[in-house]
């Protein structure tokens, strides 16, 4: 297979040529969709966190501080299903190329 060619003639490198450059290396982490996955179990964890805060901060704090925080958790929990919503159809695409 031919290695692709990026904007201004320069080809781009292919297969373990990946490796060879520090630039190129950096791509690695994009490998198997490892990145989507890891940020969706990094924002599960902070969503868990914000919710075990909002329920220890419910006595002692005012009625609008504790809403505030009660929407801070459901705003981290939609953005966590955002994060795995997009981890899951990064592994389908992997597994189909």
């Amino acid at each position: 297979m031919a290695p692709s060619a990026a904007p201004g003639g320069i080809s781009l490198p292919s297969g373990f040529a990946v490796f060879i450059t520090f630039p190129d290396m950096l791509f690695i982490f994009e490998f198997d969709a490892a990145y989507h996955c890891i940020a969706s179990l990094f924002y599960f964890g902070a969503s868990v966190l914000e919710a075990l805060a909002a329920i220890q901060l419910q006595v002692g704090f005012t009625y609008k501080h504790y809403h505030e925080n009660i929407a801070a958790v459901v705003f981290s929990f939609v953005v966590t299903l955002l994060y795995v919503v997009h981890a899951v159809f990064s592994l389908i695409r992997w597994k189909s190329s």
